[in-house]
Order: C-alpha cells, then sequence, then structure tokens
C-alpha cells in the first residue's frame, strides 16, 4: 500500500517506458521539472490513462525498455567489451566491469563503471570512472593507485565516437 502512495508523489513519466535516442517526446529539462512532486499531466492523479493507462496510450508508447539512450548504452557495452562485466543495468544506466589485468602489465588492473546519465546522445551523456590497482612490493597485495584523469576522458570520448557511428548505421 506504500508503493502505491509514493508512486503518486513522483513523476508519473519516471515509471513509463518510452522510446529513447533523438526521436524522443520529452527533452531532459521537461522531466527535471517534472521531478518536483507534481503532475504535469491533467486529468487524475496518476495522468490521464489512470493507474493502469488506456488503450489508445499503450499502442503509442512502444518503448524499447532501456531508460537510457540505446546508443551510448550500445557504445559503452562495445567500447568495454574486451573487460568481463559485472553489473548491467540498463534501467539505471550503470555498467560496472570486473577487474581486468592486461597482459603486458600483471602488475596492474583496472575496473571501469560507465554511467549514462541523459536519454539523449549529448557530449555530456556518459561518464567514466576508473579505478587502478597494483601490486605492492612487500606481500603482493592489490594497492589502490592513482589513474591518469586522461583515461576517464579517452574511454569517453572512445563511447561517444561508436555511439555516433551506430546512430548513423541506424539511419537516425
Amino acid at each position: 500500500m506504500a508503493a502505491v502512495g509514493l508512486a503518486g508523489c513522483g513523476n508519473p513519466n519516471a515509471v513509463k517506458e518510452t522510446k529513447s535516442g533523438p526521436s524522443s517526446d520529452r527533452n531532459s529539462r521537461d522531466m527535471i521539472q517534472g521531478l518536483g512532486g507534481q503532475n504535469r499531466e491533467q486529468g487524475s492523479l496518476f495522468g490521464p490513462g489512470g493507474l493502469f493507462g488506456t488503450k489508445q496510450e499503450k499502442q503509442i508508447d512502444n518503448g524499447t525498455g532501456v531508460a537510457v539512450n540505446a546508443y551510448l548504452w550500445r557504445a559503452s557495452l562495445d567500447t568495454i567489451n574486451f573487460i568481463p562485466l559485472v553489473s548491467a543495468d540498463p534501467f539505471g544506466g550503470v555498467i560496472i566491469t570486473d577487474w581486468y589485468t592486461p597482459a603486458e602489465t600483471p602488475n596492474e588492473r583496472m575496473k571501469v563503471q560507465v554511467t549514462i546519465l541523459d536519454r539523449d546522445l549529448r557530449a555530456d551523456g556518459v561518464r567514466v570512472a576508473v579505478f587502478k590497482q597494483t601490486t605492492s612490493p612487500r606481500g603482493g597485495n592489490w594497492v589502490d593507485a592513482q589513474v591518469d584523469p586522461r583515461t576517464n576522458i579517452d574511454i569517453e570520448n572512445a563511447i561517444l565516437t561508436r555511439a555516433r557511428q551506430l546512430r548513423i548505421a541506424g539511419g537516425s
């Protein structure tokens, strides 16, 4: 019962699947303005279709099921495909890899977290965090190490380049 009460307090569009990509009906500004607890739709607490929506609304809404930009999501997976994944959440837009040790540097390992921040294909729509560890000289335990800040930017740029390629190939 508490879930129903809480559902009425948030943005009704946050739980509705919508089509992602450049043809999305709502931009991020509309979504942010709608998060203030006010229902932007007129009619009822849950919008014009009520709690379960109308048949017409369900026919129009043919979403992909991914709550982030599909091009950025696919490009992120393509870019880091050489590292095993621990978690990939398309609704939250977060990809987390396992530790990866390159063959050329066996005393170093890295882990990557990619976060998709927007439904639009934008340069600031993706953020990458790289974590690095090296083996300590005494004991051989893994110790956190400094990551060159350029590494995060280079991976973000590779993802954006791949996303643009996918968009062009998709004909959109």
